[in-house]
């Protein structure tokens, strides 16, 4: 199992360990061998040998459970199906830049889907609609849920190069503890139009919206739920539209308002450095991810950070925050920053001293244990009179 392997906050695709490269997909994995066997094989990282690795992966686990489909047991194909699409993302990793990487999420879409035919309550595939654009979503509400028994519900924000097909799991925890979730591609990714930048939040105010308009959601209980880059895109919607999200739980993110020194603004850019070192694009392509600078570091500071959006006091909704104290691509300085900053009350916070970004080595915990704070707050949400910043008025 995953204990058996080390940790480091890296970014080295050549090495299986927590808080490294692989830490996006470790509990998703049935078998850790059948990884470590596939990242032992590597031999680059270009899309002409990176690819292929990973997609007979995937291709054996999607043929097993074409067999197994066929055989009608249907409970062991949908795992299968699962596996498919775990390995299918790593190739795809960080997202379809190359015709190779497009196949290999057409495959990874593909075996999603088929690994979420038998779901109960089933899964739909949705577009919500924003200035006239589709994003392309998948939402799933739980079986009681009518007009005239409404539930709660949580928009699900995927991260930079994590999409919807590889949250599913954060869906189905939803669903465990009745809530509604509507998973949605960041923007800049996936199956989501909009570019990458602050201003695009409209396309999450337009999920949230989506939601409250359905007849079988209680408008007035309705919260996010983010990991990585959406953990920041919680927080930049809670501060958005605090009118509307009333709970928001964040998973890591970067930037809240944490202005590094220049030592350590510098080991951050060495460490964004590293990872640019490997290409993940066509062989002779430029580095899949920039080399930064600590100028540059202060220039994405100012151009993201919810302080210099002036919406930190507009956070007014209960707000969990979780990490990995030793993060090295969202400070953890985040956390205390915002526990420091805003309304006096409302906000909670778990650090794991011993863990990296977004802290999956203690997801089995930090899961189930998220979603249930998720559901109180929410059953405890006041009418819509309650109060909200003059500015969102």
């Amino acid at each position: 199992m995953t204990d058996e392997i080390g940790f480091a906050p890296s970014e080295n695709p050549y090495v299986v360990e927590h808080g490294g490269f692989y830490r996006r997909w470790l509990s998703r994995v049935d078998d850790l061998s059948v990884l470590s066997d596939t990242v032992a094989s590597l031999t680059g990282t270009t899309d002409d040998v990176w690819v292929p690795a990973w997609r007979d992966v995937g291709r054996r686990y999607e043929d097993d459970g074409d067999r197994l489909r066929a055989a009608c047991d249907h409970e062991s194909a949908g795992r299968a199906y699962a596996q498919a699409t775990v390995f299918y993302a790593i190739g795809r990793f960080p997202a379809a830049i190359t015709p190779l990487k497009a196949e290999i999420d057409r495959d990874c879409a593909r075996a999603y889907l088929k690994s979420c035919e038998r779901l109960d309550p089933p899964l739909h595939v949705v577009d919500v609609e924003c200035e006239g654009r589709a994003i392309v979503s998948h939402y799933r509400a739980p079986a009681n849920a009518s007009p005239g028994s409404r539930v709660p519900a949580v928009l699900v924000m995927c991260g930079s190069d994590v999409f919807k097909e590889d949250r599913g799991w954060v869906a189905q925890l939803a669903l465990d503890h009745g809530l509604a979730a509507l998973v949605m591609d960041s923007p800049g990714t996936g199956q989501n139009p909009f570019p990458h930048a602050p201003e695009s939040v409209r396309a999450w105010i337009a999920a949230v919206d989506w939601l409250a308009a359905r007849p079988e959601i209680d408008e007035d209980r309705i919260g996010s739920y983010g990991i990585s880059r959406g953990g920041y895109s919680v927080m930049l919607l809670a501060g958005s539209y605090p009118e509307r999200v009333r709970a928001a739980v964040a998973i890591a993110g970067n930037h809240f308002g944490y202005r590094m020194s220049q030592e350590e603004a510098r080991r951050f850019a060495d460490m964004r450095n590293r990872r640019s070192e490997y290409v993940f694009g066509r062989p002779g392509d430029p580095p899949t991810f920039t080399p930064s600078t600590v100028e540059q570091e202060e220039k994405d500071f100012r151009t993201w950070a919810l302080s210099e959006l002036g919406i930190v006091d507009d956070i007014v909704c209960p707000v969990l925050m979780i990490n990995g104290k030793r993060d090295h691509l969202a400070p953890i300085g985040n956390i205390y920053y915002m526990l420091e900053h805003g309304p006096v009350t409302g906000k909670e916070a778990r650090v794991y001293p011993d863990d990296g970004h977004c802290a999956f080595k203690h997801v089995e915990e930090w899961g189930p244990a998220s979603f249930r704070w998720l559901m109180a707050k929410l059953a405890a949400s006041v009418s819509p009179s309650r109060s909200v910043p003059a500015s969102a008025r």
